[in-house]
């Protein structure tokens, strides 16, 4: 059985020594010449526009535009005052009995308010019909480019 199995390892290393001896000689034939490159030919009546250069970059980066928006007297300092003033006016709609204390039913009116609204068997529970009337709208897009 082995002097089999030697013969038959033998014959197979001999067949792909010849395999690979007759793809050596296949692949040395010359390959046909690439063709040559040709440019674009514009005609004598074709003038094309020039490109317009790129809009700059604004230098200042994201840090920056957002410190320049809180400090409001522009003397490059923030005080306390200038960091809270613009929450003043969400505060004073949300203090809905004028206490000057903000409870969480009072911060929570707007969901509180559109549960009660989607709740439409008034059962203080909601259906998946019900919950889906309160998706928030989609915002409108703005126009990408007023390229011309």
């Amino acid at each position: 059985m082995r002097f089999l199995a030697g013969a038959a390892a033998c014959f197979l290393l001999m067949t792909g020594a010849f395999l690979l001896w007759q793809s050596r000689a296949q692949s040395g034939s010359a390959l046909p010449a690439a063709p040559e490159a040709r440019l674009a030919q514009t005609g004598p009546g074709i003038n094309l526009k020039r490109i317009p250069d790129a809009p700059t970059a604004d230098p200042k980066d994201k840090e920056q535009k957002r410190f320049d928006r809180a400090d409001k007297d522009k003397n490059g300092s923030i005080t306390l005052a200038e960091l809270v003033e613009p929450r003043r006016k969400p505060y004073v709609k949300l203090d809905l009995n004028h206490d000057g204390k903000l409870s969480f039913e009072e911060w929570a009116v707007k969901t509180i308010d559109k549960f009660k609204g989607a709740d439409g068997d008034k059962s203080n529970g909601l259906t998946r019909a019900e919950y889906a009337t309160s998706a928030p709208k989609p915002k409108a897009k703005k126009a990408g480019c007023a390229c011309d």
